[in-house]
């Protein structure tokens, strides 16, 4: 089901304009949700973080419109995945901003297609994430980086990629955040290093202290990184999902104490907030 134009459509093929910045330039932003029992899952957290996107580019975007388009395609597929995509709209060739804006907004909904806390095999890249770039906070159109880095650890066998940033810290997976578990300390890395602000890393991080245990954002090197006893993947469509495997290095992640818990917190989670895990 789609969302365009002010209204639900069954058909993905609608006029658009070929001078679309989204297009022609990857000009945009989106956003991705879970719809349990036909509600999004952390709805205002989704809604406040593309508008806080949209601000940080200068696109001009309607709140209540996206309130609105969420609830219908969550509504249509019941249960599965929402995505939402503002781009700058058409302009004339070359990179400067049009000076009068004409967004261009619309959504799609689908099945998920893949289990909810999947366990995760992670490969390296030598593909940098660059922490110096505002896309690197947000959800902006672009992704070729991730695209290609995937596609690389996918023929080695990984089901995600992880990004090291331009100081050799770790950032972030190609598309989650990521926290390693020391004892029960949990660590993931700042915003500052490139990872982006997450709704289901900020849940992680607002529950933990409530479960007892410590949690720290703090730049670590691969080499650190990696001697973790668990590791776990945040995101809106995986949840928390559990990794096994970072190149030839095992994890018992699934079986970690702390990830059980914390899937267990966003599951009652959920049923509150939808009326059903």
């Amino acid at each position: 089901m789609f969302w365009f134009d002010g209204a639900l459509r069954e058909q993905s093929i609608v006029p658009f304009d070929l001078t679309d910045r989204g297009l022609t330039l990857g000009d945009g932003i989106f956003d991705t949700s879970l719809a349990r029992n036909g509600r999004i899952f952390r709805r205002k957290s989704h809604i406040d973080r593309m508008a806080d996107a949209a601000e940080i580019l200068g696109i001009p975007f309607d709140e209540s419109v996206a309130a609105r388009a969420l609830d219908a395609l969550a509504e249509s597929i019941v249960d599965g995945a929402v995505r939402l995509t503002l781009t700058r709209g058409p302009g004339p060739r070359g990179l400067l901003f049009p000076k009068q804006p004409k967004p261009v907004f619309f959504g799609v909904a689908a099945e998920l297609g893949r289990p909810l806390f999947p366990v995760l095999k992670l490969g390296t890249t030598a593909i940098r994430r660059n922490e110096t770039s505002p896309g690197s906070r947000i959800k902006a159109i672009p992704y070729l980086d991730s695209v290609i880095a995937l596609e690389q650890a996918a023929s080695r066998g990984a089901d995600e990629v992880l990004f090291e940033n331009t100081h050799s810290r770790v950032a972030c997976l190609a598309s989650a955040n990521i926290f390693a578990v020391f004892g029960r300390q949990l660590v993931t890395p700042p915003l500052s290093d490139g990872a982006l602000a997450g709704t289901t890393r900020a849940f992680v991080l607002s529950k933990a202290h409530g479960l007892h245990y410590d949690v720290a954002e703090r730049s670590l090197p691969l080499e650190k990184f990696s001697r973790a006893d668990a590791l776990f993947a945040t995101s809106s469509l995986r949840l928390i999902a559990p990794c096994s495997r970072l190149d030839a290095i095992a994890y018992p992640s699934e079986e970690n104490e702390i990830v059980r818990e914390l899937q267990a917190a966003i599951q009652e989670a959920i049923a509150a907030e939808c009326g059903r895990f």
